[in-house]
């Protein structure tokens, strides 16, 4: 698996400086269409931006999609879209033109150096747990030690991210945490729900699993718990499990007629593979199934440490154990909104052994498991202000709405 890191990524950047003011120049002389859409995201055809595609299509919008890769563009042509590569000059020709940019991670889901000018919608991909932007050190990073340059990358983070017109919030809380990190006004950041997680609202669980078994295999009969750890800014993940770890998930799994999922990050490191001689682990990686969150009502319980699913499996609700090997280092080096605690309770697991034997209690033990999915439904209702599909309509009107406040600012100029 793939590794990225912030500070990488700003090497990345410091080198395409030169190409980044090129293209500022080019929006500036090139017009923009009054109807051409353009939609990206990093995890291919899904997440939020697809949501919001669908809603945009069913309204009439000009819509194209740009594509990162040719896995990309063959599911776009499945899905019936129109669409391009973002790279190179079509990618940046229809960004500079677009009206509207819908983005998931960031201006690279789309053609980056196209957007300046265009009604930028951040859709983001997950409630923050972690501190993310401008509130955490690591956004800023530099790739070698050159005085004053962790301070010109946060500049130009902070002059970025104010190209934003629309960010979407799940709630009043999390609207605060969108706020600080991206530096944005508070207009600009309206509590509608996230697209991405609408289909939560709206499928069913057996749908969920029979995609699930489609990807990793049968597993009949036998419950299915979801394994997702975070991203540690392209450092090894410590929750590796070792031999004699590896032997013990396996025969508590055997117990509990289980069977664990491992989804690793998209830019995570770390081998995941189980011993030879089981099937009660399986991967289900970003290569299988780009966008995770239609299939989460497949599992029966979630491990995580500081993944936003957490958030997105509230709303089902799922059962959670926690698992954080590294709870004092990642708060120091990345840090929480909150007190990881007052999320996670004070049963945390930071080790394997601990993981397995919470883990058989919350499958067998229904008490438990009733006291599990009680504190997720009351996680869910601090952080999820609407649960009822409809998440990407109001986003969609929401755009719209600034759409026409921009045309009446500038018509009365």
């Amino acid at each position: 698996m793939g590794s990225f890191s912030f500070s990488s990524g700003n090497a990345a950047q410091v080198l395409r400086i030169p190409v980044h003011l090129l293209g500022l120049l080019g929006t500036r002389v090139i017009p923009r269409s009054k109807d051409l859409w353009v939609f990206g995201s990093a995890a291919g055809i899904g997440e939020g931006a697809w949501a919001l595609w669908k809603v945009a299509a069913a309204n009439g919008e000009r819509a194209v999609w740009l594509t990162g890769s040719e896995k990309d563009a063959a599911d776009a042509r499945r899905a019936g879209l129109s669409s391009a590569p973002k790279a190179g000059f079509v990618g940046f020709w229809l960004t500079a033109r677009a009206r509207v940019v819908v983005v998931t991670h960031g201006a690279g889901d789309v053609n980056r150096y196209g957007t300046a000018g265009a009604f930028l919608v951040q859709l983001w991909h997950g409630i923050p747990l972690k501190r993310l932007g401008l509130d955490s050190p690591a956004t800023a990073k530099a790739p070698v030690n050159v005085p004053g340059l962790a301070r010109l990358l946060r500049y130009a983070y902070r002059r970025t991210q104010r190209r934003i017109r629309l960010l979407p919030a799940a709630s009043h809380l999390v609207r605060g945490r969108l706020e600080s990190a991206f530096g944005l006004r508070y207009d600009r950041i309206p509590v509608t729900g996230e697209p991405r997680v609408d289909v939560l609202s709206v499928g069913s669980a057996a749908e969920a699993r029979a995609s699930v078994e489609a990807l990793v295999g049968p597993a009949t009969g036998a419950r299915l718990v979801l394994y997702a750890p975070t991203w540690r800014d392209g450092a090894p993940d410590p929750a590796i499990p070792s031999p004699s770890e590896w032997a013990t998930i396996v025969e508590s799994l055997e117990s509990a007629n289980a069977v664990l999922v491992i989804r690793s990050h998209p830019l995570g490191a770390g081998d995941y593979t189980p011993p030879p001689g089981t099937d009660r682990v399986r991967q289900m990686g970003a290569d299988r199934v780009a966008d995770v969150t239609p299939v989460l009502p497949a599992f029966d319980a979630l491990i995580t440490d500081y993944s936003s699913l957490v958030y997105d499996t509230a709303l089902i609700p799922l059962p959670v154990v926690f698992f954080a090997p590294d709870e004092s280092r990642y708060a120091v080096e990345r840090g929480f909104y909150g007190r990881y605690r007052d999320l996670a309770g004070e049963d945390v697991a930071t080790s394997w052994s601990q993981v397995v034997r919470q883990l058989s209690v919350v499958l067998l033990d229904d008490a438990e498991r009733a006291r599990r999915i009680a504190r997720a439904r009351d996680l869910s209702s601090r952080v999820h202000m609407y649960r009822d599909g409809g998440n990407a309509e109001r986003v969609y009107r929401a755009i719209r709405r600034g759409l026409d406040a921009s045309r009446t600012t500038k018509g009365n100029e």
